[in-house]
């Protein structure tokens, strides 16, 4: 379906029983809701309604131009408007990379709109801040981001040679047509610069007004996440006040959601099934 909010058009793939309980599923880079295949299954088994958001920058005809389009408060207050434009008073909460940190501002700004939060593989803004003040190995593991930012360059890096860049990136998604499901979209005039500029609206700022959750959480990380280490990841307890669990997922890089479909949806259903 296509969602009209905010003077944009969302593309969202819905699924399940259209009498579950709402579940709103969030999206990283460089992908699109398609990452969620693997997990959608067990919740529509288990009679969940999911919405699947191709968020700002993905969705073709929600692609502004300006990089102060792409701040996180402009995020936010796009999942809230989809959720508005569903007629959703509160959803179980969903979000992977990029999605995680559009879920904790979310939980944490409009805590009445999140029933249950389950983020995965980037924790709470507020602990990665911890750990890139103490810990030099994630000041390593986020590098990347400094090319990200960097206009012209990030594109032609990444798109170079039919986008080997990006194929190389996602390395770990699973074989090269689920790779290539990812990387050819962003091939499209305009659609990685849009991805882009999440990172290079990106503040401080920002990423500091995110405040304690007080919503139910589980945070979701896997040992072999070259972009998230342990120190970020343990530092997210300190961030939640409501209750909290911590799944740890042996030997799975950072694509958790196409590498780890189904401990995925099992701690999805957990942290559900718990608070509702």
């Amino acid at each position: 379906m296509r969602i009209d909010a905010r003077g944009l058009r969302f593309d969202v793939t819905a699924g399940g029983p259209e009498q579950g309980e709402p579940v709103l599923l969030l999206h990283g880079f460089p992908q699109h809701s398609g990452e969620w295949a693997g997990v959608l299954p067990a919740l529509h088994a288990a009679g969940l309604r999911t919405y699947a958001l191709d968020q700002r920058g993905y969705s073709p005809q929600a692609r502004p131009t300006q990089v102060e389009a792409y701040r996180l408060g402009e995020l936010v207050a796009d999942a809230t408007a989809v959720l508005d434009a569903l007629g959703v008073t509160a959803a179980h909460v969903v979000g992977h990379d990029w999605g995680a940190v559009v879920g904790w501002a979310l939980a944490a700004a409009h805590p009445g709109r999140v029933r249950t939060l389950t983020a995965v593989s980037v924790p709470h803004p507020a602990a990665m801040a911890h750990a890139l003040t103490n810990d030099p190995q994630q000041k390593a593991r986020s590098a990347y981001m400094l090319l990200f930012r960097r206009p012209v360059v990030a594109e032609r890096t990444l798109l170079a040679l039919g986008g080997a860049g990006l194929r190389r990136l996602l390395q770990g998604v699973g074989d090269a047509a689920r790779v290539a499901a990812y990387a050819d979209p962003m091939r499209e005039p305009g659609a990685l610069t849009a991805t882009l500029n999440w990172y290079r609206a990106m503040s401080r700022t920002d990423l500091a007004a995110t405040g304690p959750v007080g919503v139910p959480t589980t945070f979701v990380w896997s040992d072999r996440d070259v972009a998230i280490g342990r120190v970020a990841a343990e530092a997210c307890a300190a961030q939640v006040t409501g209750d909290y669990r911590f799944v740890e997922l042996a030997g799975v890089t950072h694509w958790i959601p196409d590498e780890a479909p189904a401990p995925l949806a099992e701690a999805i259903l957990a942290r559900v099934r718990r608070d509702s």
